[in-house]
């Protein structure tokens, strides 16, 4: 059966490349370097684990990542085009990346011979899981037979409920990456301070902070119950999600930690699907994030 419209997402959606293909996601990968020199494209080049490995074992090296091409999306987008298939890009936040300017420009020079394209490309305001989870409430929309033109409309409408809660290893990669701004401020130098993040319409900001990695997590948790209290729909009306790192035992046993939280407080939830933080953001943030993504659903049961 043809698709009413194509989704497709740059690299930093950071779904599972099986779970991509079952529901006929199409990824622009990012790339990254160790070197400065010789770039991988991620989960094509170099697999996620590796990429974690090799910071783990080369502890004082910083990779980089570097965004898809004009070329990437107009070789992405053009099977679509040719075939009459509206299309749904979803990129990351412009706050962090140049993403979605590289999708802009292929869409534009696309449309110099295929005026008639249909091609939407959107700023999700979010990264890592959280876009994966919204790149997932592009799909429901398409696959409930809602219309293009509406999904559109939807996903505008839910990406300001994303919200990512999240704490890192330490704070030596936000510093290198650049990326720690009002962060930096609050902690300081103090030993072995570790940050609690939320990030927002496209930015990050410092959620608190603590010593160690259990009282950390703890107030990642207690972020999330805080958002949730706070809203006016019941949990059954979010996508929830963890993101980690390198240690994915940590994240398993971050999951049920939570799940048995939620439960606790009165919420009816027996899973929170969990996916490994991809390379796009772990050059920021090290090798050991850990957190929720949580965005309002576009169809409500």
């Amino acid at each position: 059966m043809r698709e009413s419209f194509h989704i497709i997402s740059d690299g930093s959606c950071d779904l599972p490349k099986e779970l991509t293909l079952e529901k006929n996601i199409t990824v622009v990968p990012f790339y990254v370097s160790f070197d400065d020199e010789h770039y991988l494209k991620e989960n094509i080049e170099i697999g996620i684990r590796d990429f974690y490995q090799e910071m783990v074992d080369r502890k004082g090296v910083y990779p980089k990542s570097s965004m898809p091409s004009i070329q990437d999306y107009q070789e992405a987008f053009l099977p679509f085009v040719e075939a009459g298939t509206p299309i749904i890009c979803i990129c990351i936040t412009t706050k962090f990346s140049g993403s979605m300017q590289s999708a802009l420009n292929a869409r534009a020079l696309l449309l110099e011979k295929y005026p008639r394209a249909e091609i939407t490309v959107i700023d999700a305001t979010i990264n890592t899981v959280l876009q994966g989870q919204y790149v997932l409430e592009a799909v429901n929309l398409r696959d409930n037979g809602v219309s293009y033109h509406d999904t559109v409309t939807r996903l505008e409408e839910i990406k300001s409920t994303g919200r990512i809660f999240f704490t890192v290893g330490n704070m030596e990669y936000l510093k290198h990456g650049g990326r720690i701004g009002k962060v930096a401020a609050l902690a300081g130098s103090v030993l072995d301070i570790r940050p609690i993040i939320t990030l927002k319409q496209g930015e990050i900001f410092p959620s608190g902070l603590d010593r160690g990695r259990k009282r950390t997590l703890k107030k990642v948790q207690d972020l999330l119950l805080e958002y949730l209290r706070e809203s006016k729909l019941g949990i059954d009306c979010y996508s929830l999600a963890v993101g980690y790192g390198y240690d994915r035992e940590e994240g398993l046993a971050f999951r049920e930690q939570a799940l048995f939280l939620l439960q606790k407080n009165g919420y009816s939830i027996d899973n929170i699907p969990t996916y490994q933080i991809g390379a796009t953001i772990g050059v920021h943030t090290g090798p050991y994030p850990l957190g929720f993504g949580i965005i309002e659903k576009a169809i409500h049961e």
